[in-house]
């Protein structure tokens, strides 16, 4: 797969050095809060009383929780974004497509797990909200890449979909009581090796 193919998402607009200063101040309180209370258990008031801005600057700037939430997971997600486009195999380029896909999987199933609420709200702010980020449409582009080159007989572009629905944030936060990381992490990579292996006819 030609990783030029794949578009980088979430790059941060150029702005004044007031204004980096702010967002960068709203994001550390916004963190800071959300570790030690909990994402559903701050308000946006808190978060502006932390940082010492005011509240017309944190909505003018992130519009809402779930914004603040989005901001929040930008460079989490560059991270795994960076490793996919250029970090070592599997999860990076040179593996077979199969290998890749199971790697990347199994490394989307941890990060959701480890910024579970975050990817909630963000998911969750509006209906439809999870198909309208660029973060989904760069991993739906990903798996779709891959799925056509390692099983060209198959519909790509809604398998893709079909194996990122079991990692929605709604999903995973429901079963989290009946469904150990360790098991749904499990379940995920059965279902990605039943589609490599099974008969599509």
């Amino acid at each position: 797969m030609d990783v030029g193919a794949l578009p980088r998402f979430g790059e941060p607009p150029k702005e004044r050095a007031d204004a980096a200063r702010n967002r960068l101040k709203i994001l550390d309180a916004a963190a800071h809060l959300f570790a030690e209370h909990g994402v559903d258990g701050v308000s946006m008031d808190q978060i502006a009383a932390e940082a010492k801005v005011g509240k017309g600057t944190l909505f003018r700037r992130f519009g809402d929780k779930a914004g603040l939430a989005a901001a929040l997971l930008d460079a989490r997600e560059r991270d795994l974004q960076e490793a996919i486009l250029s970090g070592p195999e599997p999860l990076g380029p040179g593996a077979p497509p199969g290998d890749r896909l199971l790697a990347f999987f199994a490394a989307y199933a941890e990060f959701l797990d480890a910024n579970l609420d975050l990817v909630h709200l963000s998911e969750t702010a509006s209906p439809g909200a999870r198909y309208r980020i660029g973060a989904y449409a760069f991993w739906h582009q990903h798996v779709r890449f891959l799925l056509s080159e390692a099983r060209p007989d198959l519909d790509a572009e809604h398998l893709a979909h079909a194996l990122m629905a079991p990692l929605a944030a709604d999903l995973r936060r429901a079963t989290t009581r009946a469904l150990s990381a360790e098991r749904a992490h499990r379940g995920m990579d059965q279902l990605v090796r039943l589609v490599l292996s099974g008969d599509g006819s």
